[in-house]
């Protein structure tokens, strides 16, 4: 009787056969050992699993390396598992959380009870986590019944896991071991311990259990870890330049923004500087909306709770958002905005439409308010009050494609012409398996789903597919920039929705005299407005472009005398629609340069006795120094030239 074979196969298309359970690994080592020295974890039929896992049926394989997201991201989970360990051996009787891997690195969310952590001997946490690495121990996989798992952390006493442990199903548990420390964990892991040569801990914050403010505080530190130490220097190389260029520091130091407790946590006041950059980016998308075909439309800050409940947006962010609004009416309630997409609907719905003036597209820089926990809010990236540049198009099914296509050009623009050339289309798609998590029919996701996909593959974008990112009633198409430092950043949004016409029961006229259901798409390029304008800062380190600078240039008399001719140079430039100022200050002319370059002026424009004769301008560039001598025409040709979009 013949052993029944099954076939693995790869992405490079080979295909090979084996007659017994055979480990990824197994077939790393069969391909060179130089692979099988790096591989962290597999993919099994598109599942992420532990290298040592056996496989005994066909499946696809990809062996995964530090090179790989999914390999970086199992060796930070892994990180957070050996600093658990690490803590429990330097702390005892503290009690775990969860330790997750994110973006960049891991945390670990502890208990440290009694025990007094200042956070000054992080340094003693990485030299024992370093000291335990090296001991090269296996993450070992051990599938275990409720009842074991409880007994074990009663045993251990630590409420957190317990809780965890009760809205698990029984023969669903696994925990991992590595060294003396096990962990509830459904995995997977990297091979072993050894693989993490450099470690650092990076941040301590708080995190209230379970995200929910009412329940205890723990301590959460954050920490990443690297396969080589060369990286571990260059990334915290990066955090330093990072920290020059944060937003934040920036944005107050050049009078952008700022917060006031009084107004409230999360929302920034804009002073006349940011208020200006606000205005040319608005107007800058204004201008390319209007030739691409949209309508300005306004909608109110606040909309009915119904509103809001026929969207699904209060079944699923309601007790997440802000308390009704009551009114002295009765059972009048309303909510601050949270989205602009109901108003919209409603605007469409306010007439007949027939499908000979469709496509129709509503665009509204509408400002929206959303709950952050307080441990939650960072500078313009994440506040309460934000204002999105949204707009959305009610489309017949045959106009999906050309129109989603359209919303692509006008987003590349965009990007473009902000300075963020390199990008990753990020293909956001439902999680099959938390159906909960969304709205509609089936059919209608994978209509949907595959609109997206056809118009992308068309561009030729540069893609990557990323499962339980899509919003609650679409999927979307998301652009990932990097900026100048090479950081990723979610920018521009479009999303492709047949679930909200339906239940705004939204219609349109067709040829045939019937009633039929629009297609929205919902696109944002900038996403917010903060979130954007924080971004901009960090990419350019607050040099601005020249067209969005708030104050192009600045007047320099090298003495009052010169204030006259100051003034007059101040008036013809404005004359042009520059932005500026003169510099009156009695400061000697060397303070008043470096003064504008610190606020990182474009244009310093010197005035003195040769140039007021001549009627001339001795003009410097931010960053680059003297530029020499320029006539009136000669310096605005030359801005002319670096304003162009």
């Amino acid at each position: 009787m013949s052993k029944q074979s099954f076939i693995i196969s790869l992405p490079d298309g080979t295909k090979k056969k084996y007659l017994r359970p055979v480990k990824a690994m197994d077939v790393a080592l069969e391909i060179s050992e130089g692979l099988a020295r790096n591989v962290l974890v597999a993919k099994v039929n598109g599942k992420i699993v532990d290298a040592s896992m056996s496989i005994n049926f066909d499946a696809s394989l990809e062996l995964l390396t530090w090179k790989d997201p999914e390999g970086k991201a199992t060796l930070w989970h892994s990180s957070a598992h050996l600093m658990a360990e690490a803590l429990e051996l330097l702390y005892p009787g503290v009690k775990l959380g969860i330790g997750p891997a994110i973006d960049n690195g891991f945390y670990y969310d502890v208990d440290f009870g009694e025990i007094i952590f200042d956070g000054e001997q992080l340094f003693l946490i990485e030299e024992k986590m370093l000291e335990l690495a090296r001991e090269k121990s296996e993450f070992l996989r051990e599938s275990i019944s409720k009842q074991e798992a409880v007994k074990y952390f009663e045993k251990k006493e630590d409420e957190y896991k317990l809780e965890l442990i009760e809205n698990l199903k029984d023969g669903a548990i696994t925990f991992y071991t590595q060294g003396n420390f096990t962990d509830l964990c459904k995995g997977p892991h990297i091979p072993h311990t050894g693989f993490i040569k450099a470690v650092k801990i990076l941040n301590i914050a708080g995190a209230y259990w379970r995200g929910d403010e009412k329940r205890k505080q723990l301590t959460r530190l954050y920490g990443i870890s690297f396969p080589r130490q060369k990286e571990l220097k260059e990334y915290l190389a990066l955090l330093e330049e990072a920290k020059k260029r944060d937003h934040r520091k920036i944005g107050q130091e050049l009078g952008f923004f700022t917060f006031s407790q009084k107004v409230g946590k999360g929302l920034p006041l804009w002073l006349p500087k940011g208020a200006v950059l606000r205005e040319r980016l608005e107007s800058f998308l204004k201008k390319a909306q209007l030739k691409a075909g949209y309508d300005p439309v306004i909608t109110p800050h606040i909309g009915s709770k119904e509103l809001y409940v026929t969207s699904g947006h209060y079944e699923k962010y309601g007790k997440d958002s802000f308390q009704p609004i009551h009114t002295p009416s009765e059972d009048e309630e309303f909510l601050l905005k949270p989205m602009n997409c109901p108003h919209h609907c409603e605007i469409y719905k306010s007439q007949p439409r027939s499908y000979k003036e469709l496509p129709v597209r509503f665009a509204e820089f509408g400002t929206v308010y959303r709950y952050e926990q307080s441990g939650e809010l960072h500078g313009l990236t994440r506040v309460r009050g934000f204002t999105q540049d949204d707009a959305h198009i009610f489309c017949r099914p045959d106009q999906v494609e050309e129109e989603f296509s359209k919303v692509i050009d006008l987003t590349l623009y965009v990007l473009k012409a902000l300075g963020f050339p390199e990008f990753t289309a990020q293909i956001s798609l439902r999680d099959l398996s938390t159906p909960e998590k969304y709205i509609g029919t089936d059919e209608n996701w994978d209509i949907a789903e595959n609109a997206i996909k056809a118009v992308v593959e068309e561009k030729g974008l540069d893609t990557v597919r990323e499962t339980g990112e899509a919003a609650f009633y679409g999927p979307k198409l998301d652009f990932m920039v990097k900026d100048a430092i090479g950081r990723k950043w979610q920018l521009g949004t479009i999303q492709v929705d047949y679930t909200l016409p339906e239940r705004f029961d939204l219609e349109y006229v067709g040829v045939d005299n019937q009633k039929y259901r629009p297609v929205m798409i919902h696109r944002a390029p900038f996403g917010s407005l903060e979130r954007f304008i924080a971004i901009l800062i960090e990419n350019t380190a607050g040099n601005l472009p020249l067209w969005l600078a708030p104050e192009q240039f600045v007047v320099l008399p090298i003495s009052e005398k010169y204030h006259d001719y100051a003034k007059n140079v101040f008036l013809e430039l404005q004359k042009y629609d520059l932005n500026g100022f003169i510099d009156r200050r009695d400061e000697k002319i060397g303070k008043k340069i470096r003064d504008a370059e610190i606020k990182k002026i474009p244009f310093m424009l010197i005035v003195g006795e040769n140039e007021a004769v001549a009627n001339t301008l001795s003009v410097r560039a931010h960053g680059t120094g003297d530029l020499g001598s320029f006539s009136f025409s000669e310096f605005l040709e030359m801005f002319k030239k670096k304003i162009e979009i």
